[in-house]
């Protein structure tokens, strides 16, 4: 199963630019704007039957506008 197909994101809510979902060496996810970089905060998972339910949370805390902005020079 291809859990990004499964995880639908809207544009920046700061920017409008293109999401990204992210997955950090096997342990979270975050979803991060391709334009500006802001991103969400990492969603943990401790096993595989967690695994996709951490891409949906974030996913979710993206569409609801809960990201942190990128500052210059980060």
């Amino acid at each position: 199963m291809d859990i990004y197909k499964q995880v639908d994101l809207f544009e920046c809510p700061l920017c409008g630019g293109p999401s990204l979902l992210e997955e950090e060496s096997n342990w979270c996810f975050y979803v991060s704007c391709m334009d500006c970089g802001c991103r969400t905060a990492e969603v943990a998972y401790n096993n595989p039957s967690g695994r996709l339910e951490a891409a949906r949370q974030a996913g979710h805390l993206w569409n609801i506008g809960k990201v942190l902005p990128s500052e210059p020079g980060e």
